[in-house]
């Protein structure tokens, strides 16, 4: 089965997972959530909050559909992943000012040198 991630049929950013199984894999594969849920060894209502976007994926949900569909846990951990990202960066800018070589040299002059010791072992008592 081939997996294409046309993000624009979405109409923004990347899609998250549960929307992928929901929108692509299921209906391809002509099975319903609690067919996929039997196969896959989980509860249904744990895999319909997936497809329902209620919930994030899991290491064991990417392992066990990676393994159904041969594609791997990383898969489905890099979907959610860019999912998570994206919807991060729609929310409040962070106000960082970015932090250059020049300036983080600057500081290691400017900071008193650490003298690094060798911590000796506590002898024992008697």
């Amino acid at each position: 089965m081939s997996l294409e991630l046309n993000y624009e049929q979405w109409g923004y950013g990347p899609p998250h997972p549960g929307a992928i199984l929901r929108e692509q894999i299921l209906p391809r594969l002509g099975i319903d959530r609690a067919e996929l849920a039997r196969r896959l060894d989980v509860r249904p209502a744990r895999l319909a909050d997936l497809i329902a976007e209620r919930r994030p994926i899991s290491l064991d949900m990417a392992r066990r559909l990676g393994k159904a569909f041969g594609n791997g846990a990383r898969f489905w951990l890099a979907i959610q992943m860019q999912h998570d990202v994206w919807v991060a960066e729609q929310g409040d800018p962070l106000d960082i000012a970015p932090i250059s070589l020049a300036t983080l040299r600057q500081a290691a002059r400017k900071a008193p040198a650490m003298a690094l010791t060798r911590r000796e072992p506590a002898t024992a008592r008697r």
